[in-house]
């Protein structure tokens, strides 16, 4: 029999303490986009594969978030793999009240109208399949339609609360 390793102090479980846990996972740094009246977007970190066949993933989105209207009603959204050099394009859809689509911001209307972005590592465009109440969030799920994951570079990471480069 092994003897239980000391678990230092434990915390209740809280907001406070998942935001904390969570500070010391690394993650990629995603940008969702959708069209409605107006572009919109934020920077995800909750970007997930969820099946290969069908193609699904998955992201969370805040219901108080400004982009959150358009996604509940968008059919299709674009998911973007930002790389290092994109630390400040992940800055500004992360920023509130920022006009995440105006310059420097470099994209286009691609398939299904949906915003994507320039020079990124990977991106597609999927379409919704399902919205699922999360807490104070929603689980997006969608389905890749189309995309191309041929952008050159390195990922951006996030992680103990800032943008990160990996390391050689």
């Amino acid at each position: 029999m092994t003897a239980s390793p000391d678990l230092g102090t434990t915390q209740l479980a809280s907001p406070d303490l998942l935001r904390s846990v969570f500070r010391r996972h690394a993650a990629g740094v995603a940008v969702i986009t959708a069209q409605g009246a107006r572009p919109v977007g934020f920077t995800a970190t909750s970007l997930t594969s969820v099946a290969a066949d069908p193609p699904l993933l998955s992201f969370g989105v805040g219901t108080s978030s400004s982009s959150w209207p358009v996604l509940a009603e968008s059919e299709h959204i674009g998911v973007h793999i930002l790389g290092e050099h994109q630390q400040e394009l992940a800055a500004t859809f992360a920023r509130s009240g920022a006009d995440r689509f105006a310059p420097p911001t470099s994209w286009r209307t691609g398939p299904e109208g949906v915003p994507v972005l320039d020079g990124v590592l990977a991106w597609m465009v999927c379409r919704v399949v399902a919205r699922v109440p999360a807490g104070d969030h929603r689980l997006v799920i969608a389905e890749a339609v189309v995309g191309d994951p041929a952008g050159a570079g390195r990922p951006l990471l996030y992680h103990q609360g800032r943008f990160n480069a990996l390391r050689d």
